[in-house]
């Protein structure tokens, strides 16, 4: 029995690190994002870097996606696909009532204090607004969950990048796998896993050679984004309210 973990994070989350850290296992399978050239093709995110490559580089076809490869056949005992929570934007149900895929999956909600995530953002997109930070629908999912009897597992950047090892450790624990000191390390430099879209968003991850605890430099929030900061910090303190060892 495959143990499939659904990562499902904002833009800018340290999610791919966090990738790169299941990658290390001997018995985990890493997917980079599934579901983006289907989010692209539904007419989502006309500016994204790298657009037609993603289009050309996986399958548009949602429901393909997740049948074959989220739940398809898989030799690995784990699993772990690191999703864009608005990847998720168009696949409800036909009443527009959630996500009922997501019982297949044990899922995860990676989140990050708004003001930091909307000031690096910035630095990848013009005009980010809150369809691109994908907080609308990691609350979406959290409420699921709550409303099956679930407790939910969210976890936050703050907590990998400050205490690596011990927010791993919690986060293994909470899924029901051991904890692999190899998680903390890898090779700098671009990953056969990686999306085609790395070269666009991964430069600084490339650049590192594990997860460690960082002093991160905050970048400044542009001014025309403080409404933004506005909407963006009640949806992450719900989901705050509910974070692995809060």
């Amino acid at each position: 029995m495959t143990l499939r973990l659904a990562v499902w994070s904002g833009p800018r989350n340290v999610s791919t690190a966090l990738m790169y850290a299941f990658a290390q296992r001997g018995d985990t399978r890493v997917l980079d994002e599934p579901l983006y050239a289907a989010y692209l093709a539904r007419g989502e995110a006309l500016d994204h870097p790298g657009r037609e490559e993603v289009l050309s580089a996986q399958h548009t076809d949602a429901e393909r996606v997740i049948e074959e490869c989220l739940l398809g056949p898989c030799s690995a005992p784990v699993l772990m696909a690191k999703h864009m929570a608005h990847h998720l934007r168009g696949l409800e149900d036909a009443h527009g009532d959630g996500w009922p895929f997501l019982a297949h999956f044990t899922n995860v909600l990676l989140t990050r204090a708004p003001r930091a995530m909307l000031a690096s953002l910035a630095a990848k997109l013009a005009a980010p607004d809150l369809a691109d930070t994908g907080l609308v629908e990691q609350v979406a999912v959290l409420e699921s969950l709550v409303a099956v009897g679930e407790t939910p597992i969210v976890i936050t950047a703050e907590q990998v990048l400050a205490d690596p090892t011990g927010a791993l450790t919690a986060l293994c624990a909470r899924v029901g796998i051991d904890f692999d000191p190899g998680m903390m390390s890898w090779l700098a430099g671009p990953k056969p896993y990686d999306g085609v879209w790395a070269r666009h968003w991964y430069a600084g991850v490339h650049r590192s050679t594990g997860l460690s605890p960082l002093r991160a430099t905050p970048r400044e929030l542009p001014a025309a984004l403080e409404p933004l900061l506005a909407v963006c910090e009640p949806l992450h303190a719900r989901l705050a309210a509910h974070v692995l060892g809060g």
